[in-house]
């Protein structure tokens, strides 16, 4: 995440800021510009649900028809407000989906509502568990581009019971929405590819029977190695889960590394022995991979040792063997490909909707003032 400052005072500017803490004037996020600033003068609206709901702080092109933000457009069932509760449980879950969408587009990475592209599009259901029995609780999850999750983990101390629960060392909501749009990740850039035959080398086969396999990781739990292998326990159950868990971490990186770069972070211990940090590139996923992972363990070290000091947890309680490293370095390379070839097409189609431009000149005339 870069970090931003107010386009008319210079006071700085927080991703989920809606007014400037020094000016007092309306901000948003610019998704077109990437960018936070003040709606004075620009040819922007705010979205509905920030003018509506008040859960939202993207802004859309006044010329633009739909009444929703880029991120917002992407869900296509929110939790009942009328029940208490869920509204602030639903800002959490959008302020965490933002956080993400933000990721994805700064990687290059196609972000389509399945508005869209009913087949191919991304979609998102935050729902709630019903009172009744007989309906069963929301399971949080990833079904051929739909993303569903349930609220109660916008609620800490059940996402921490949860977390015990389960016998995880991390669970966030950020950290689930990075998980499940790995699987969608997966669709896109993996199944039915070139790069089919090296994730099978690296994950293993993912035709394996999906329920058999989480039914044996319930019942008899990880390999008793799984620490050589696998990113976390969960990454062990079956090769998709092995790949989410990887592209999420890969995320984690990513995103800590950039707003580390935007805030200037360098490392220059004073024993030579412990990790450093000259400089990071603050271009998302340009780095060498190498050098990335250098980095992303200094960082971490040092993050670690703070939170120690103020008697948290870590926040990175992971251990990266050999292994991952190579799962993580093939990630890095699908993702680096997949934002190429997406800005290729946005080029080419550029060029081609300027060529049908020039070659009709009553069009021209029509697009102009």
């Amino acid at each position: 995440m870069k970090t931003f400052h107010c386009d008319k005072c210079d006071g700085p500017l927080f991703f989920e800021n809606v007014t400037c803490n020094r000016c007092s004037r309306t901000v948003g996020f610019f998704p077109d510009l990437g960018s936070m600033g003040t709606l004075e003068g620009k040819r922007y609206r705010a979205c509905q649900n920030y003018t509506v709901q008040n859960v939202c702080n993207w802004v859309i092109p006044a010329t633009e028809p739909d009444a929703f933000c880029l991120s917002c457009r992407l869900t296509s069932v929110i939790p009942d407000l009328t029940q208490p509760g869920n509204k602030e449980a639903w800002y959490r879950v959008e302020v965490a989906k933002r956080r993400l969408v933000y990721t994805l587009l700064d990687l290059g990475l196609p972000v389509v509502s399945k508005a869209i592209d009913p087949a191919r599009g991304l979609a998102f259901e935050f729902k709630a568990d019903q009172p009744s029995p007989e309906s069963g609780p929301v399971l949080t999850g990833h079904d051929e581009g739909l993303v569903t999750l349930n609220i109660a983990e916008a609620d800490d101390p059940e996402r921490e019971r949860r977390r015990i629960q389960m016998n995880e060392p991390y669970r966030t909501l950020l950290g689930h929405l990075r998980h499940e749009i790995g699987h969608y990740y997966w669709n896109l850039p993996i199944r039915d590819t070139d790069w089919l035959d090296e994730y099978r080398r690296l994950f293993g086969d993912e035709r394996a029977d999906y329920e058999q396999a989480l039914q044996r990781y319930y019942d008899d739990g990880p390999p008793a190695d799984w620490q050589q292998t696998f990113v976390s326990r969960y990454a062990a159950s079956h090769p998709w889960e092995d790949w989410a868990e990887t592209w999420a971490h890969y995320l984690h990186m990513i995103d800590s590394l950039d707003t580390a770069a935007a805030c200037g972070v360098a490392l220059h211990p004073l024993h030579s022995r412990e990790p450093s940090i000259a400089h990071i590139d603050p271009v998302l996923g340009k780095e060498r991979f190498a050098t990335l992972v250098k980095n992303w363990f200094a960082l971490t070290y040092a993050l670690n040792n703070l939170n120690r000091s103020m008697g948290l947890h870590d926040p990175y309680p992971f251990v990266v063997p050999g292994q991952v490293l190579l799962k993580l370095r093939f990630v890095h390379e699908v993702v680096t490909h997949q934002g190429q070839r997406h800005e290729d097409e946005k080029v080419a189609a550029s060029a081609a909707s300027h060529k049908t431009l020039q070659g009709c000149p009553t069009a021209v005339s029509a697009a102009l003032p």
